[in-house]
């Protein structure tokens, strides 16, 4: 008897947990039938890519880790091996006081592997660097369940460290206040180091990989394609069989029937399935999951709004023009940008033809979310306005692109895996066969999404066969 698997959300855990099962189904013959449901009228969720004049922009992620390799993998598997590309490795920089600063050389997340280039760097006052040499020093925290990272990280080295340099690079992840997300859901080594060795410094010297590269030249750690991040979906979507996808399909209510799911959809339709995956932000899985107790005395899950303001120029509007590919922003600045990424020099083989300049704004800091609400011209305003403070732009942009994403960034609070632990035990015990994946659980980033799809498929294909 055939089996019908129902994947909702078709972001990037959900094409993946399609993809593969689809490849399962026909290696082994299995007798089940994939069926995928997407909302809108598109997939990838925040993946997607504009293509401009020549141009190649990303209005949402640009780029994965290599050191993850699922993404990789996927990308192969996608016949898009050929069009892998590795980040430029130019400097970047910090902006602290009106003032762009090298980031120090040997850091991890911004944490000193090597002490010489923070004792030199003009980033922290003679206070900050004795403040933040403490780690060599203090005891190891007492073992906690969980806490803040920004609590943990203060603790080991100090306001300004953590202020300068640790929090514009983890903000930049997360798009949220570090003293409120979670260290065990967000990085959790960083307990387990300390625990084990003391000092974070000396174990991350102790930890950390030797680079491979010569002295002087850094390691690409990024990986895009040449046609930007929205081909990978692309390709899923063009290898998945024409019966899979239907978009434009809105889940309102998900109940178990006997041995089966019933799916509720918006305009009351309804669908048999004998196994469903839950691929939607943690807010929306609970609306549709509302009848049941355990799910809906959950506590909404917090998610910020982010936008991002690519602007397009000749790069003879640059008159003061920096070598490297782009900066954060120091939390104690008055700018109203986060970041700026150069992305004609971060990605100088796909981003922008020749003699053209692509730079790409970050806004939307905690405590500044209602800017994302601004028309475009606003922010286009704002955006200009403070990279002329750093780098001198002749004349307006050749043209601009605003993406916004609205409640688009789960933040992982303090108690978050101990949360998504609970969950997923109380959904195997009180509604078997039924799974939840995607950015609002176990990671944010494109690998972390499709490492939670894989596992899904595998979990799914255990169920089924039991």
């Amino acid at each position: 008897m055939m089996k019908h698997i129902t994947i909702i959300g078709g972001g990037i855990a959900g094409l993946t947990a399609a993809y593969y099962l689809q490849k399962q189904i026909k290696e082994k013959h299995l007798p089940y039938q994939v069926t995928l449901l997407e909302a809108s009228e598109r997939l990838g969720g925040k993946i997607k890519t504009e293509r401009r004049d020549g141009f190649t922009i990303e209005r949402g992620p640009d780029s994965f880790l290599i050191r993850k390799q699922s993404a990789e993998r996927l990308a192969r598997e996608a016949g898009l091996g050929d069009q892998l590309v590795t980040n430029g490795t130019g400097k970047s920089y910090i902006l602290v006081d009106g003032k762009l600063h090298s980031m120090p050389q040997g850091s991890f997340m911004g944490i000193p592997t090597q002490v010489k280039p923070f004792l030199f760097s003009d980033l922290f006052s003679l206070s900050g660097k004795l403040r933040a040499g403490f780690d060599f020093v203090l005891p190891k925290g007492e073992p906690k369940e969980d806490q803040s990272l920004g609590k943990f990280f203060r603790r080991r080295f100090g306001d300004e460290l953590v202020e300068n340099l640790i929090e514009p690079l983890l903000s930049g992840i997360y798009a949220g206040d570090i003293d409120d997300l979670s260290l065990m859901a967000t990085f959790p080594n960083f307990y387990q180091l300390e625990q084990k060795h003391r000092s974070l410094v000396r174990g991350l010297q102790q930890t950390m990989p030797k680079p491979k590269t010569s002295p002087g030249k850094k390691r690409s750690m990024f990986y895009s394609l040449k046609d930007g991040l929205q081909s990978l979906v692309e390709a899923i979507e063009e290898m998945l069989d024409d019966n899979v996808v239907r978009k434009n399909t809105v889940v309102k209510q998900i109940e178990k029937a006997g041995e089966q799911y019933t799916l509720t959809l918006s305009d009351h339709r309804t669908i048999r399935s004998d196994a469903v995956m839950v691929a939607t932000p943690f807010n929306t899985m609970k609306k549709m999951l509302g009848n049941y107790d355990f799910v809906s005395s959950l506590e909404d899950m917090k998610a910020t709004s982010v936008a991002n303001v690519a602007l397009a120029f000749d790069q003879s509007a640059i008159k003061e023009d920096i070598d490297g590919t782009g900066f954060v922003v120091s939390r104690n600045s008055d700018y109203r940008i986060t970041a700026c990424t150069w992305t004609h020099k971060k990605w100088p083989e796909t981003a922008a033809p020749e003699g053209m300049a692509l730079l790409r704004c970050y806004v939307g800091r905690p405590g500044d979310e209602s800017v994302v609400d601004l028309s475009d011209e606003a922010l286009e305003k704002i955006v200009l306005s403070d990279l002329n403070k750093i780098m001198k732009i002749e004349g307006t942009p050749r043209f601009s692109v605003v993406s916004r994403w609205e409640n688009a960034m789960p933040q992982y609070g303090i108690g978050h895996k101990a949360k998504v632990d609970k969950l997923e035990k109380d959904i195997a015990e009180n509604l078997p066969g039924l799974f939840v994946a995607g950015s609002s659980y176990r990671g944010i980033g494109i690998p972390d999404c499709i490492d939670q799809g894989e596992a899904a498929v595998e979990q799914i294909l255990a169920y089924l066969e039991n």
